[in-house]
C-alpha cells in the first residue's frame, strides 16, 4: 500500500530533498513506542522519528546510512520485524514488499523484473 502524497511531501520537506524517493514506509520501534519513517533516496536511507503519538508527523532525523545499507530481512511469524542499525523495528505486513524491493534494487538487481518501457 502506498504511503499517502502529503506524507511524502512532509519527509522531503523535512529532509530537505530535491532528488526522487524511490521507497518509503513506516515502522516501529520493536514492542511499541516510537513510530519511525524510513526514507530511501538515491544516495541514502534516511530514518526519521515521529515519536510515540504520531505516525506521520516528522519530529527528528533518527540517522542517515548509505544506500549500500541493507535493510533487512524481514522476519515473520508473529509480526513482521526487521534489524536496522543495531535497533529492532515492527513494519505492516503490506510494507514487506516495499523493504524487500529496496533491498532487492541494491544487493539482487538480477531479481527484479526488466523495465517493459526503457525508452520513455
Amino acid at each position: 500500500m502506498p504511503v499517502p502524497r502529503p506524507l511524502r511531501e512532509r519527509c522531503r520537506e523535512f529532509l530537505g530533498i530535491d532528488g526522487e524517493i524511490r521507497y518509503l514506509f513506516p515502522a516501529m520501534a520493536y514492542g511499541g513506542g516510537a513510530g519511525f519513517i524510513f526514507v530511501v533516496t538515491d544516495d541514502q536511507i534516511a530514518v526519521i522519528s515521529t515519536g510515540s503519538l504520531s505516525r506521520s508527523t516528522p519530529k527528528s532525523i533518527w540517522g542517515s546510512y548509505p544506500r549500500g545499507t541493507r535493510v533487512g530481512p524481514v522476519e515473520t511469524g508473529t509480526g513482521a520485524s526487521f534489524e536496522f542499525a543495531g535497533a529492532v523495528f515492527e513494519v505492516d505486513d503490506e510494507y514487506i514488499p516495499v523493504l524487500n524491493a529496496a533491498d532487492a534494487e541494491v544487493f539482487a538487481r538480477d531479481s527484479l523484473p526488466r523495465d517493459p518501457l526503457p525508452d520513455l
